[in-house]
């Protein structure tokens, strides 16, 4: 039973539900901002709820992978190249740190959402900044090919 090719698994597959998720909940934040006059609805407070589980999820997950299961981190780390390949520092560096902070404002996101009654520009802006951190980490042509 190989750990790591289950892990690596779920956590493409989740990966791809995570791709929906942001896109709904960029759908919903916009059209929240700018055709409700900012009036929060339920359509935006359960698609921000679900997508920072996921966020959560997806994190937590990676990290198991990258710190527990993964033999290339390792392998970069012990040959000191993780910071001077740039598959290394994109894969063991930025995505995990952009994934974090994306999850961190996810989370901030989902507790304005829920405690105001109105959307502001702010909120607007923070949920398009961890839509984008979230594009900038993705690894698109790892998961959809080149």
């Amino acid at each position: 039973m190989d750990f790591y090719k289950i892990f690596l698994s779920a956590h493409k597959g989740f990966g791809y539900l995570e791709l929906l998720l942001v896109a709904l909940f960029i759908i919903a934040l916009l059209a929240t901002m700018f055709g409700f006059s900012g009036k929060v609805n339920k359509f935006l407070k359960k698609t921000t709820l679900f997508t920072m589980i996921f966020f959560h999820v997806q994190f937590l997950l990676g990290i198991c992978l990258l710190f527990i299961f993964s033999p290339g981190f390792k392998a970069a780390l012990d040959s000191g190249t993780l910071m001077k390949d740039a598959y290394s520092r994109q894969t063991f560096v930025e995505h995990p740190f952009s994934m974090l902070i994306a999850a961190v404002l996810m989370t901030i996101i989902n507790k304005k959402v829920k405690s105001n009654d109105t959307i502001s520009l702010g909120i607007t802006i923070m949920g398009l900044i961890a839509a984008g951190l979230f594009a900038f980490a993705f690894p698109w042509t790892r998961v959809f090919g080149a």
